[in-house]
């Protein structure tokens, strides 16, 4: 993966904006409600920079990326998650991969996403239309990656990650997603909020932690101020005896290699191989869909993989 570097900043600024990006994990009321909040300004920024986008695009797939980070917070290990969202809207559908180490990346079906008037509001649901969200969980010791799906409702990635729980695994769940920016459209602020009510949780706790979620500020904003996380939580939910557990950091991150998109090059049909060798043009151009990285291959690039294929000249 190569990340472009964001203008005007240097080693030192982006060194300190990338240590903020954390997983804050937590639990509630003595366990009985485990939460996460995660603060994701920096990769968010990171990556509408490499995948060159606009506000719209950002805050969409700004959303589905601390969405999945918030799904793998209890994960472990090589576990991973999948989140994808496909849609007969504008948006297309979106696909957003996050892992135990806390990378995350993905990416937008349609860039720029088609709008036929200015923007009113945030409501993002005419951009959804009807759908389907799933999430896949790729885990470890499992023989095979399990996936759950559900009708999209809202047109919201925040409530429909939350219906997805209620239908498909019967656990109350509250998300909460917010990107601010600034009033030049840039990236000011990003985070995201995990709430899960354990099954033999108290009714009087879950009344209590939804007075306090729908009281809490944007996000976005308290990302954007920089305000202390910790403090944050300890301050809102005050009342519910708040238990810190970690905060991994997590960040922008793809695992695509020039080797491994060299390896996809190669098992094209062997003739095909054969007329881009001849024909270009060069150089050839692989593009990861997933971090917009691109990989150029030369001539001679695509003449040695022609020849490991077993190719005469």
């Amino acid at each position: 993966m190569q990340k472009k570097p964001i203008p005007g900043e240097d080693l030192k600024d982006s060194l300190k904006a990338a240590a903020r990006d954390r997983l804050h994990r937590f639990f509630l009321a003595d366990g009985d409600v485990r939460g996460a909040l995660v603060h994701g300004t920096r990769l968010v920024q990171e990556m509408r920079n490499n995948h060159d986008l606009g506000l719209l695009e950002t805050l969409i797939l700004g959303h589905a990326y601390m969405g999945a980070l918030l799904v793998a917070s209890s994960l472990k290990g090589e576990d991973r998650v999948a989140l994808k969202i496909d849609c007969s809207g504008p948006v297309g559908g979106l696909v957003a991969e996050a892992n135990a180490y806390g990378e995350v990346r993905g990416y937008l079906k349609k860039v720029p996403i088609p709008v036929t008037k200015p923007l009113e509001d945030f409501n993002l649901s005419p951009f959804f239309g009807a759908g389907l969200i799933s999430l896949t969980r790729y885990l470890h010791d499992a023989k095979q990656p399990f996936t759950g799906q559900v009708a999209l409702q809202y047109g919201n990635i925040a409530q429909d990650l939350a219906h997805y729980y209620l239908t498909s695994e019967q656990i109350p769940t509250a998300f909460s997603l917010s990107v601010k920016f600034t009033p030049e459209g840039e990236v000011a602020g990003a985070g995201g909020l995990f709430l899960q009510v354990m099954p033999d949780a108290a009714d009087a706790t879950a009344a209590e932690l939804e007075k306090i979620v729908y009281a809490l500020p944007s996000l976005g904003e308290v990302c954007a101020d920089g305000s202390d996380i910790d403090a944050f939580l300890q301050t809102h939910f005050a009342d519910l005896n708040p238990v810190l557990l970690d905060k991994p950091r997590v960040t922008f991150f793809c695992r695509c290699r020039q080797e491994e998109v060299a390896r996809i090059l190669g098992m094209l049909p062997i003739e095909e191989l054969k007329d881009i060798r001849d024909n270009g043009p060069f150089p050839v151009e692989l593009r990861c869909h997933h971090c917009n990285t691109v990989y150029p291959f030369s001539r001679e690039d695509v003449q040695a993989l022609y020849r490991t294929r077993g190719g005469s000249e």
